[in-house]
């Protein structure tokens, strides 16, 4: 007979499974409960922080106001932060791998860079309006015509000296994969602006990389309502690795390359043990349809 333990486990298993395969996971009482604190508290933190990082903005003065929201509504989820490394306050391009939409928080929350994001996540009611707080870049990956004045934009921000974070891969991993690096928004360091770095920076949740990663073919809402109703905390390690510069790596695909293997060596050295390969498709990041829904 199994014992409590494991048939927790093999429940857990099978409910990540679900959630992987498309289906909507129900929450327990317990689950909801959690869920429901934890968004109140981000509603109250942003009732508190917004007024505050409108006051700076009308004042011409710098506003740390979303860095610290993103800082608070991570650990409000749950997240640990464990900064490993020295990052670049300033003129930095970090380069990321991909597992969750927590890694905006922690990441924006550790460092106070602004991220390029779909052009269509700009006209979500809220969503938009809080990536617009945290001076988002916006891209349309299937505009072609239009990448030369993406990257004119992606120039300016830099030129501001912002430090901007991309995840080339694409979509969101398992946390113990890592798919080839895409390098078109790479060509802003075609050539490098002045003083502009480099800094690959590797995301790792340990044991709980299985509930909180977002991948296969679960929907944003559910697996953000698994994560909210997850039951205590957990640990992010951020390691900002050894940055470089562009012009020692010149083109993007060869930058992306060397970004690309120091996160795996990084990787690789916290499993302790090689890499295996993703099992869902590469699809984008996106709203998919319910399993069965017609289009």
């Amino acid at each position: 007979m199994p014992g409590t333990g494991e048939i927790r486990a093999q429940r857990a298993a099978r409910r990540r499974e679900d959630a992987i395969q498309g289906h909507d996971t129900p929450l327990t009482l317990a689950e909801r409960c959690r869920m429901g604190w934890r968004v109140a508290m981000l509603v109250l933190s942003l009732l508190l922080l917004v007024p505050l990082h409108y006051l700076f903005r009308f004042a011409r003065l710098p506003s740390p106001w979303p860095r610290y929201f993103l800082s608070i509504a991570a650990r409000i989820c749950g997240a640990r932060i464990n900064r490993i490394g020295t990052h670049l306050k300033r003129d930095v391009f970090y380069i990321s791998n991909h597992l969750s939409w927590i890694d905006i928080l922690a990441l924006g929350g550790a460092s106070g860079t602004a991220f390029i994001a779909k052009a269509e996540i700009r006209s979500s009611p809220i969503v938009g309006w809080l990536a617009g707080l945290n001076r988002t870049v916006y891209v349309k990956r299937e505009n072609r015509l239009g990448v030369a004045e993406q990257i004119n934009e992606l120039r300016d921000a830099l030129a501001e000296t912002w430090a901007i974070t991309v995840f080339p891969e694409g979509t969101t991993t398992d946390g113990k994969s890592l798919l080839p690096f895409k390098t078109p928004m790479l060509r802003v360091l075609e050539p490098p602006p002045p003083g502009v770095m480099v800094q690959p920076v590797m995301l790792h949740y340990g044991a709980a990389a299985d509930d909180i990663c977002w991948i296969g073919q679960e929907r944003g809402l559910n697996n953000a309502r698994r994560v909210l109703g997850r039951k205590g905390s957990f640990r992010l390690d951020v390691h900002f690795l050894e940055p470089f510069h562009p012009r020692d790596f010149p083109g993007r695909k060869v930058i992306a390359a060397e970004s690309r293997r120091r996160i795996e060596e990084a990787l690789v050295a916290v499993l302790g043990q090689p890499l295996r390969p993703f099992r869902f498709a590469e699809d984008p990041i996106g709203y998919r349809p319910r399993p069965g829904a017609t289009e």
